[in-house]
């Protein structure tokens, strides 16, 4: 493990920490903090990906590289933050004798600041409830930042309610010990044995980006946004020791893009905490946050697009904007490309925002800040008294040729709009656009192979079995310990599938050979269900179409729109993606986003004015189900699968072997054996004979030298056409997982073959 490496990592966190003050927002913004930690995460994850894009081509995937780039980036951003500092020094000081004389004049005039014609001041938090400080242009750089998070802090514990102390508390614990567990645990997740954490060897190995025969496509044909961030810190660390912090990175960057979504449509304080609460007890996110998957970094990139798109319902999209649009929309698709069912709505609901925005005259803008001063000058217009053209005559005046520049700024806002447009496709596309181009090239189309297109996305679309693949995917979902409610559900979702002329095993909407139903309520991070917050998200959602002045009085018109795009989008991957046992962490991404709705409603429950029977009734049901998601949370950290704090597999007790292999606990022993008589061998040349889901990351551990360097594994098999597999007969030795058989073909007449009940090995000859 490289020292020099491990301090290098800090360079990307100090080089976040930096940006998060430069990007903060220079007008008025809502959670102008929270909005400036989400550029600062686009900005850090494009510079991440186009990093080892540039360095995959010039086949220069090596410590040194990346080390210089982060090294390098860190530098930009301290001098972007020293100029930004610079000019805001400049503008305090131009503006303090400006502010004097402007006190001296109010004064001698007599103005009152309380006149009809002040302007309204506005609030730097908007909606939120206060608690964040607004887009400073006074100098004082970070120290001066730092000051007002502190007292941001102090301000909460003053004013806060016990209950909300008990809210913020609990999210704070969860994630403190969630990062202790990140910290303590291996990666021990089955996919990541498969093929998250092999895609990072093979690319530390050969240096570059470039497609290699495998008999495990998914290694080469799923987006790759996750891995890349992995890449860096096993460049600079030398191992996996910090591969979880990925996931609980992207655990808290989801809470902070849900709170600010209610923030953004009106919700205060509590239903902002009672979002974090609900998210961040919900189990799928306990336990993803410690793992390897990629689930949460999906949604956290969508919940990016998201916020953004949110912000564009009120003013025009600058530059930045657009920009950061893209990015989240070109990482999205990146990392996991079913979140675009939760974007692309989003987007359309932007670009119609956009749309009207544009045909209002300038003084609409409440953004700007101009519309009461359009109104002022508007009044002072002399108009000769008794003409008739006073009051009414004065107003159709000015609507004319208000109708007439309207319609000049609608064309040029329209063009606007569409060139923006452009933009974020043209930014997403940069981000995403190297990867597709090697899959297309390899297999002749942009979403890989006919086997990856088949075996996940839907092969029918006619309605009932797109309501049957609903129907399931909610069962699934929503599933509970109790097995009478599910057996029950479960035979009535089988009958009508049959009523209506669908098998519900149809294997058109059902991935593989998996049979419905399964049990997914227990904890475990690849299946665990979210009956708690889904429901409250549904009713949430439900409210929010229905009566959505009821639950935000400021944003209703925002909120119902919102909702209908959560809504589109959950119908979206229910009408194209088959229904799987592990299809509730391919849900998160929608989760994330149907959450703040059920924020934003329970906290119009406790708003509500109901007598006291039914207020207390109303309370008690409230904090019933809260006190069941904590519960949740709690026993997910405490006992979830594959990584535990307590029982047998705790992170405290377990060896680090042992940890790597709870999900198979017999292969553990079978693999050490293999590898043992391997290394003895002297090999260094050595094939692979494997099947799509054995696990393959085991052996890079394993056989590595006594300096640590990795061995040279080869596949013997391909599902790559135009990448045949490496003859058996030039390695040193051959490993093989899972079929005897298989590994028998390959094995070079007079080799020793040696096989177990999973894992085998063959040596040539004389080793």
């Amino acid at each position: 493990m490289s020292a020099a490496g491990w301090m290098v990592v800090v360079a990307p966190v100090a080089a976040f920490v930096v940006l998060t003050w430069v990007l903060r927002p220079r007008r008025t913004a809502v959670a102008p903090l929270r909005l400036a930690i989400v550029r600062a995460a686009l900005l850090t994850g494009v510079f991440a990906v186009l990093t080892v894009e540039l360095l995959g081509a010039l086949r220069a995937l090596t410590l040194p590289a990346v080390a210089g780039a982060w090294l390098l980036f860190l530098a930009a951003t301290v001098a972007a933050a020293r100029r930004r500092q610079r000019r805001a020094t400049v503008a305090s000081t131009v503006s303090a004798p400006a502010a004097r004389a402007g006190t001296l004049v109010g004064a001698a005039t007599g103005a009152s600041a309380t006149g009809p014609g002040a302007a309204t001041p506005v609030s730097p938090a908007g909606p939120s409830g206060g608690a964040e400080p607004g887009p400073a242009s006074a100098p004082g750089g970070l120290a001066s930042a730092l000051a007002g998070w502190r007292a941001r802090l102090a301000d909460f514990r003053r004013t806060a309610s016990r209950g909300e102390r008990l809210l913020a508390g609990t999210v704070g614990g969860l994630l403190l010990v969630e990062l202790l567990v990140a910290l303590l645990a291996e990666p021990n997740n089955f996919d990541s044995k498969t093929y998250h954490l092999p895609k990072v060897v093979h690319w530390v190995a050969q240096g570059s980006l470039a497609i290699w025969p495998t008999a495990i496509h998914r290694q080469v044909t799923i987006p790759p946004g996750a891995e890349y961030l992995l890449l860096h810190l096993r460049l600079l660390t030398g191992g996996d020791a910090l591969h979880n912090l990925v996931q609980w990175a992207a655990a808290l960057g989801c809470l902070v893009v849900a709170t600010r979504v209610v923030a953004q449509l009106g919700g205060g304080r509590r239903a902002q905490l009672l979002t974090a609460f609900l998210l961040a007890t919900t189990p799928m996110v306990v336990l993803q946050a410690t793992s390897t998957q990629t689930d949460l970094v999906a949604a956290a990139w969508a919940g990016c697009a998201g916020t953004l798109a949110l912000d564009g319902l009120r003013r025009r999209a600058g530059l930045g904007s657009l920009l950061a649009l893209g990015a989240a929309t070109g990482l999205t698709a990146l990392t996991k490309t079913s979140g675009l069912l939760a974007v692309g709505p989003l987007l359309v609901l932007w670009g119609i925002a956009q749309l009207r925005l544009a045909f209002r005259p300038a003084s609409a803008d409440v953004d700007t800040g101009s519309t009461s001063a359009s109104l002022r000058s508007a009044s002072a217009s002399p108009v000769p008294a008794g003409s008739g053209l006073a009051g009414a005559g004065s107003a159709g005046v000015v609507s004319v040729g208000a109708e007439s520049a309207g319609e000049s700024r609608g064309a040029a806002g329209v063009a606007r709009t569409v060139a923006g447009s452009l933009l974020v496709l043209l930014v997403a596309a940069a981000v995403v656009g190297p990867f597709l181009a090697r899959v297309t090239v390899e297999f002749g189309h942009p979403l890989g192979p006919p086997r990856l297109r088949e075996s996940i996305p839907m092969e029918r679309h006619d309605p009932p079995s797109i309501l049957v693949n609903a129907l399931r995917i909610g069962h699934t979902a929503f599933d509970t310990p109790l097995a009478p409610l599910r057996s029950g559900t479960a035979a009535a979702i089988s009958d009508g599938s049959w009523a209506i002329g669908v098998d519900p095993q149809d294997r058109a909407i059902t991935f593989g050979r998996e049979v419905f139903p399964v049990p997914a309520w227990y904890p475990d991070e690849d299946r665990v269900a979210f009956p708690l917050a889904g429901s409250l998200a549904l009713l949430g959602a439900v409210f929010a179409l229905a009566r959505p002045a009821r639950i935000s009085a400021t944003a209703p018109v925002a909120l119902r729109a919102y909702a209908l795009a959560v809504v589109v989008a959950v119908g979206l991957h229910t009408a194209t993606i088959k229904w799987q046992p592990w299809g509730n962490r391919l849900l998160l991404y929608a989760l994330v986003a149907a959450v703040p709705l059920a924020g934003l409603w329970l906290d119009a429950l406790f708003r509500r004015r109901l007598t006291p029977g039914r207020r207390s009734v109303a309370a008690g049901l409230v904090v019933s189900m809260l006190a069941a998601s904590a519960l949740a949370g709690v026993l997910a950290l405490s006992y979830g699968f594959p990584r535990r704090l307590v029982g047998a597999g705790s992170v405290f007790t377990t060896a680090e072997w042992d940890t790597r292999f709870l999900r198979r606990p017999h292969w553990a022993e079978e693999f050490r054996w293999a590898a043992a008589a391997v290394r003895a061998s002297d090999a260094r040349r050595i094939g692979l004979v494997q099947q799509n889901d054995n696990w393959e990351y085991p052996w890079w551990l394993l056989l590595r030298d006594e300096r640590g360097r990795s061995p040279e594994l080869v596949a013997l098999q391909s599902v790559l056409p135009e990448r045949p597999p490496a003859d058996p007969a030039s390695m040193d030795a051959i490993v093989c997982t899972g079929s005897r058989t298989a590994c028998t073909k390959l094995v070079p007449a007079g080799w020793t073959l040696e096989f177990r009940d999973y894992v085998g090995y063959a040596l040539p000859p004389g080793r």
